[in-house]
């Protein structure tokens, strides 16, 4: 995935300024796909100068407000059906984990403890989020459709890295 077609993305479903998108950038897809503020105010620079974003508005203290283009809509549909997808999957823990023998027993058992734990209140986090779309807090619409099946995959995803850091610290590989 990219910043560009994911900002074009939620440029797609309602305009937004760069504020709003990095909070919503945040909150949807921060712990599976992280961008700063200055990457997607830089990359809100490149879609507008390649008009596949406009301003729609400007506000208080130079906010400014995007909305996605026609150009810039079938763009995102095309690398949603045409471009191949990345399947590399970029995770620091699991290439700690091939150093593991470096540390001592104790120092890897906290380690895992404390990766364990996180992979369990980023799972709870979005499957509190999940609950709420079921909920149908955010309505019915096919951006919460696909957004609930998001968070359905942080979750799972989460879980098993969970499961995996307790397995690792119980010794049970052998």
């Amino acid at each position: 995935m990219s910043v560009r077609h994911a900002l074009l993305g939620f440029l797609a479903e309602e305009p937004a300024s760069g504020w709003d998108l990095t909070r919503r950038f945040e909150s949807t897809l921060g712990a599976v796909w992280p961008a700063g503020h200055p990457q997607i105010y830089g990359e809100l620079r490149k879609l507008h100068s390649e008009q596949l974003i406009e301003i729609r508005d400007h506000g208080p203290r130079g906010r400014t407000v995007y909305g996605v283009t026609e150009a810039g809509e079938k763009e995102v549909k095309r690398w949603l059906t045409s471009v191949e997808v990345d399947h590399t999957m970029r995770l620091e823990p699991i290439l700690r984990s091939a150093f593991f023998w470096l540390m001592s027993p104790q120092e890897l058992s906290e380690h895992l403890g404390r990766e364990a734990d996180h992979y369990r209140k980023v799972a709870d986090t979005y499957r509190d989020l999940a609950e709420a779309k079921d909920r149908g807090d955010f309505g019915d619409s096919a951006q919460t459709r696909s957004l609930r099946i998001a968070a359905e995959a942080a979750v799972r995803v989460n879980d098993a890295l969970a499961q995996w850091a307790i397995w690792a610290q119980e010794g049970t590989h052998g």
